[in-house]
């Protein structure tokens, strides 16, 4: 849940990098929330809260997702290739699944050297 909202921390970011973890976890929760309210929507008759879940949450989807493209040494322009039909999708898949470039790349540093906020101080032991 802690990717989650990471992510909607950083809901106008389409600069840098992001972990697999943040991307597919962002997607997991994402996913999960919305086959909720998918059901609550047809048990009340009316699509409101989803409608306004999906908006909410376009932006910082897009965002994670542009940075994700980033972590593979890919330009962000490359999302725009999931609007197509099945070949989008599956590749726009592969490309999000792929490990991230190791080291510093043009899009900065790897998010996987750099500590979390919430991660414990490392300690002399």
């Amino acid at each position: 849940m802690r990717w989650f909202f990471v992510v909607l921390r950083k809901y106008w970011v389409f600069s840098g990098r992001a972990r697999r973890a943040e991307y597919w976890m962002f997607t997991l929760v994402s996913t999960i929330i919305y086959l909720a309210l998918m059901f609550a929507d047809d048990r009340a008759g009316n699509e409101v809260p989803t409608t306004a879940f999906t908006l909410a949450i376009a932006l910082p989807s897009l965002g994670v997702t542009v940075r994700r493209l980033h972590d593979t040494g890919r330009t962000g322009w490359w999302a725009l290739i999931g609007v197509l039909p099945c070949v989008g999708l599956i590749t726009l898949l592969i490309f999000t699944a792929e490990d991230g470039v190791p080291g510093q790349n043009k899009y900065g540093p790897n998010p996987k050297e750099i500590p979390l906020l919430t991660d414990p101080a490392p300690t002399d032991a």
